[in-house]
């Protein structure tokens, strides 16, 4: 079972995945999440709508950065500070579930 851990405790070993209470829609290359439990709406940029759709399945956060390395030209640690950003901002949101690696 994912359990919220608190943002700042996030890494690359943490594993997220997108909660099971949004709807997706895609705009074009842009996006915008309904959370349907809190009746909000979120917009994502092109790079952020590309995350959403990477952590539909759960996956650790440094499988998330090696795979917008592979698909954008960004400096690593660039992309990893964005990366854990907007990934606290979507925890924050309550948009995403995390769980520590340890975890079963």
């Amino acid at each position: 079972m994912p359990i919220r851990i608190m943002a700042k405790s996030l890494s690359g070993q943490t594993i997220v995945v997108a909660g099971k209470e949004q709807l997706f829609c895609d705009l074009g290359g842009e996006a915008a999440i309904f959370n349907a439990r809190t009746g909000m709406y979120y917009g994502l940029d092109a790079v952020g709508a590309r995350v959403w759709s990477l952590i539909q399945q759960p996956r650790t956060i440094q499988n998330v950065h090696e795979a917008l390395l592979s698909e954008y030209d960004v400096e690593p640690d660039r992309c990893q500070r964005d990366l854990l950003a907007l990934l606290n901002q979507f925890l924050a949101e309550g948009l995403i579930e995390v769980q520590d690696h340890t975890a079963t």
